[in-house]
């Protein structure tokens, strides 16, 4: 049996190359939403504020939000050798993960989100542990557990909704 082969017209082929390259180079929409800068404190003070304001419904999403900004500071902070802030930091991040666990039921409405948010978190903290000296790397490994068992809740959840 031989098996038939078309071909596609010379044309039509070099229109269809750069489509697809594009396509392959472009990030997902989602992907690309999640903001990598630093925020700023007066951020993170008004993200608390919308979070402890907000309906349970929306907190565990916020709570990732957090979460993540907060990451973002951490690794900051380490950088720069602000052990005492980014130690601080860390207790924080890990009361707000804590909230997350303890609202992620309440929250269906954003729950993929926070899932997709929670792991592109703990890929970059991840990445700070890596890079971190031996003196840090035990409270970032510990906070890096917990982030990566939240995690797979969320992804629990968002497997069962």
């Amino acid at each position: 049996m031989k098996a038939r082969c078309r071909s596609i017209a010379p044309g039509a082929a070099s229109l269809l190359i750069p489509i697809i390259l594009c396509a392959l180079a472009t990030p997902p929409v989602r992907a690309a939403a999640i903001d990598d800068s630093v925020p700023a404190p007066e951020f993170i003070a008004q993200l608390e504020l919308r979070a402890a304001a907000a309906k349970p419904r929306e907190q565990c999403f916020l709570y990732a939000q957090l979460v993540h900004s907060m990451t973002q500071l951490a690794g900051k902070q380490f950088g720069e050798g602000d052990f005492e802030h980014g130690s601080a930091t860390l207790k924080k991040i890990n009361h707000y993960a804590q909230l997350i666990q303890g609202n992620m039921a309440n929250d269906t409405k954003r729950l993929k989100d926070a899932e997709m948010l929670m792991q592109h978190t703990t890929s970059h903290l991840g990445m700070y542990v890596r890079q971190a000296s031996a003196d840090d790397r035990a409270a970032l490994q510990a906070t890096l557990t917990q982030l990566d068992h939240i995690h797979d809740e969320l992804l629990s959840q968002v497997f069962n909704h």
